[in-house]
């Protein structure tokens, strides 16, 4: 059967998706309709917040148990429909963030029930080797700041006096992996196998210090294991990273619908 071209429309992924995550939200509790004074507790909503208790207290509850836990959810929905009425949620960080953030989760769903079969893992394998290369070594420079926003990495002349004072090494030069991993942690070496070793300086870069404006001078790539040996560590890469590509593609099909002014 031949779908219609337009079935394959990432943004028509993103709505079907969408669809199907505020059908979860629903099913969760939050309601359709906020404006509505009638709040029904089915038994499938027993069941769930029967479901919760046990995985947080490793037993089912009893019956008074779980007569609390229904009370407490009337609670919290009430007062949510009610701070609603009254636009609490308007002007909010926090929930400007929590719904930014379930946006974010719908795109990125996407990615996490997507099967990866090997065809796939071995061609991610291929082009991304020097990540999973067991004896790589690297020879870079970089300058720490405590806030990223403090971590312009443009100015190439500037970085040479930049960064706030830190307990590493200012120059690595042939640093194994496992060096720079143990000193700099894993977010720093993932994101540190990104960069092009152009000589040039990019960034910023997080490690479990703060930030880094970083220049990779040289990556010189050992021997990678076959995708057998290390195929979850390939599909957790694949993973994380097409889930970020699918954030950002999300993001801008939404953000093209929008007209924004900015005053300056």
């Amino acid at each position: 059967m031949i779908l219609p071209g337009w079935t394959r429309e990432p943004l028509v992924h993103f709505l079907v998706a969408g669809a199907a995550l505020f059908g979860l939200f629903a099913w969760q509790g939050e309601p359709a309709d906020t404006a509505s004074r009638t709040i029904t507790i089915t038994r499938e909503d027993r069941a769930r917040l029967a479901i919760e208790w046990e995985r947080t207290m490793q037993r089912p509850p009893t019956d008074a148990e779980l007569d609390d836990q229904v009370e407490h959810f009337l609670r919290e929905e009430i007062l949510y429909r009610e701070a609603l009425r009254l636009g609490l949620d308007r002007d909010d960080a926090v929930v400007r963030k929590r719904m930014a953030n379930k946006m974010d989760f719908l795109a990125a769903s996407m990615v996490e029930s997507a099967p990866a079969d090997d065809a796939v893992l071995r061609q991610w394998l291929a082009r991304h080797r020097a990540r999973f290369a067991r004896d790589s070594s690297y020879s870079f420079d970089q300058r720490y700041f405590a806030q990223r926003g403090a971590a312009n990495c443009a100015s190439a002349e500037r970085m040479e006096r930049a960064g706030d004072a830190i307990s590493l090494p200012a120059s690595f030069e042939n640093a194994p992996r496992n060096e720079v991993e143990a000193r700099l942690g894993s977010a720093f070496m993932a994101n540190l196998d990104r960069l092009a070793p152009d000589g040039k300086w990019a960034g910023p870069v997080q490690s479990g210090f703060g930030w880094h404006c970083v220049r990779l001078r040289q990556r010189e790539a050992g021997q990678t294991p076959p995708l057998a040996a290390i195929r979850s560590e390939v599909e957790a890469d694949w993973r994380s990273e097409t889930e970020a590509q699918r954030r950002k593609q999300a993001y801008s099909l939404l953000r093209s619908a929008y007209k924004v002014k900015i005053a300056r």
